[in-house]
């Protein structure tokens, strides 16, 4: 069954390049120049044979040193036009080829920017990076140098032929004996070499993925000394690499030599034959020299076809691991006619809200309901797994939230603009990811137009003020890849000053200040109480001395609302709430002992 399945994937594969054809729209014109300035140098290659075959029989005639510079001067007048050719078909072509791969490059990034989370939790990041590398140049060479050969192929093999039979009918028939061999050579070796070429880029796609998660996770490797053993595992995953690279090389250098020999004996039988043929005075020595210089010309394409196939082999595979991509659609994206009121006031309304992730037993929230007024700041407190991040990611659309569940200034979130709402909501999550840049370019990241004394507001709202008088050159301190060089409270204040720099009319916290201590949370947290007043906030903290600034606190178990209130009606009720707090409370008396 699978001697049968591989042949029948492969064809599918190959099929489904017809959906490359898109990308060439933008450079039909040049690629038909490309075109032409092959048939161009075809054709002047072409007429090389006819100069010397035409030279040999002149010569047996008439031995002049007049007529030989002639021919001379004609076969060095034809060689270097069809260089020019050459060199225009090479520039425009490959350029083409480049600026496809460019166009496709942004269409993957594009396209994996707006996929969702769910996306990227079944999905190794190595091997989405070897998506849009290696196989990527696999499908640039489909679009250049595979059209280069190929045309030049066709024009410069059915020219010969022609040409050939015009000399002698018999003899090329006889020339052609060994091309039923190249095609069996090229059908069977090059599905091989497809098969062999997908395994050699999955491994690539697992080497990458070890890369980048030993990379990400550096701190973790080290505090648990697993450097050895993750050199070792790398080790083990680059070997099989390599074997698998040196398969594919045994079978590809074996095509060549095996092509070669069939064209071989082909030369070897026309020889035989057209040395009868001279003999016999039915073709001329000068036919017979220009017949073996178009059976020349006809051997690199009889070769440059298992050149080709191998491309379009490596190409369709690569293309096909793309479209793999390609093929997934965005979960959350606008819906037809999506608009933003005219003016956002951050106005809350959450409707019987519930939300289960794909492939859970049980709902991540269930029934939830609420409103929250614009300006008014809402706490939400409970145990771990309660629901706490999944309904704060609800609100920006990270998670797509069902239809009539969840509003935003009377418009059900999901016929905002994605663009609007994500404008109008600034996020910080527990754990902030930060990019190998500067402190002040992290924070105006979305705000390209802010200022230098906006970033430094923003950092001061934050609480970074005093870290940045540590820093060796303050708000330009580059920070390393994902924060690296910072602590975890001061890469949460640095997202939280992102997030300040927005002036955003909804402003979610999740758990935003975890890893700073008591004292650094409260001298923060009075900063922003002017920040509060001004938009909605919804505040998630695993600490109730955060909770009990919000006007409103609820308190999720189990994905629903089990209290709600403000903070002395729940401690008065004697719940969830207030277990909470007791212990917190003696868990702070016992830190301070």
């Amino acid at each position: 069954m699978t001697d049968v399945a591989e042949p029948r994937a492969a064809g599918k594969r190959m099929r489904r390049l017809r959906e490359l054809g898109p990308a060439f729209r933008p450079y039909r014109g040049r690629v038909a120049l490309g075109l032409a300035a092959i048939l161009g140098s075809s054709a002047l290659g072409l007429a090389a044979p006819l100069i010397v075959g035409r030279a040999v029989d002149t010569f047996l005639r008439d031995l002049s040193a007049r007529t030989l510079g002639l021919y001379a001067l004609a076969l060095v007048g034809v060689t270097a036009v069809s260089g020019v050719f050459n060199f225009a078909q090479r520039v425009i072509l490959v350029t083409v080829s480049r600026e496809i791969e460019n166009d496709l490059r942004n269409r993957y990034f594009a396209h994996l920017e707006r996929m969702s989370q769910s996306f990227f939790q079944g999905r190794r990041t190595g091997d989405l990076m070897a998506r849009g590398t290696n196989d990527l140049q696999a499908v640039r060479m489909i679009c250049g140098p595979a059209i280069m050969y190929s045309a030049n192929t066709l024009f410069s093999g059915v020219g010969a032929l022609i040409f050939m039979s015009r000399i002698h009918l018999g003899l090329t028939l006889v020339s052609l004996v060994a091309m039923p061999f190249v095609a069996l050579a090229t059908q069977v070796i090059g599905q091989r070499i497809h098969h062999l070429f997908e395994n050699v880029q999955e491994q690539f796609s697992t080497l990458s993925a070890r890369v980048q998660e030993n990379l990400s996770g550096a701190r973790v490797v080290r505090a648990y000394t697993q450097e050895e053993p993750e050199i070792e595992e790398f080790a083990t995953i680059n070997r099989e690499y390599v074997a698998r690279s040196r398969q594919l090389i045994r079978w590809t250098a074996a095509f060549h030599p095996l092509l070669q020999l069939l064209v071989g004996t082909g030369f070897a039988v026309v020889l035989w034959y057209g040395g009868t043929l001279v003999a016999a005075a039915r073709v001329t020595v000068g036919d017979f020299v220009a017949f073996n210089f178009f059976l020349a010309e006809l051997v690199w394409p009889m070769i440059a076809v298992g050149w080709v196939i191998n491309l379009i082999q490596r190409g369709s595979a690569s293309f096909h691991r793309l479209l793999e991509v390609f093929d997934v659609p965005a979960e959350i994206r606008d819906v037809e006619g999506a608009a933003a009121p005219s003016v956002v006031r951050g106005a809350l309304a959450v409707r019987d809200l519930s939300f289960t992730y794909e492939g859970a037993a049980a709902p991540a929230l269930a029934g939830v309901s609420f409103e929250l007024r614009a300006g008014e700041t809402l706490a939400v407190v409970g145990r771990t797994g309660s629901g706490k991040s999944t309904l704060l990611s609800l609100v920006p659309r990270l998670l797509d939230p069902p239809r009539g569940s969840l509003w935003v200034d009377g418009v059900d979130v999901r016929d905002w603009p994605l663009a609007e709402l994500r404008a109008a909501v600034a996020m910080v999550p527990q754990e902030p990811f930060l990019f190998s840049a500067t402190v002040g370019e992290n924070i105006a990241l979305g705000r390209d137009d802010a200022s230098p004394d906006e970033v430094h507001e923003a950092a001061r709202r934050a609480g970074l003020e005093e870290d940045l008088e540590r820093f060796p050159r303050g708000l330009e301190t580059v920070v390393g890849e994902r924060g690296i060089t910072l602590s975890g409270g001061q890469k949460q204040r640095v997202a939280l000053a992102r997030a300040l720099i927005r002036e955003p009319r909804i402003l979610i916290l999740d758990d935003a200040l975890s890893a700073v201590d008591t004292r650094t949370e409260e001298r923060i947290l009075a900063s922003l109480r002017e920040v509060f007043v001004e938009r909605t906030v919804l505040l998630v903290s695993h600490r109730i001395s955060t909770a009990r600034e919000a006007g409103r606190i609820l308190v999720l178990d189990h994905g629903k609302i089990l209290e709600q209130g403000t903070h002395e009606e729940l401690i008065a009720q004697g719940g969830l709430y207030a277990d909470l707090d007791r212990r917190q409370r003696l868990e702070e008396e016992l830190a301070a002992v």
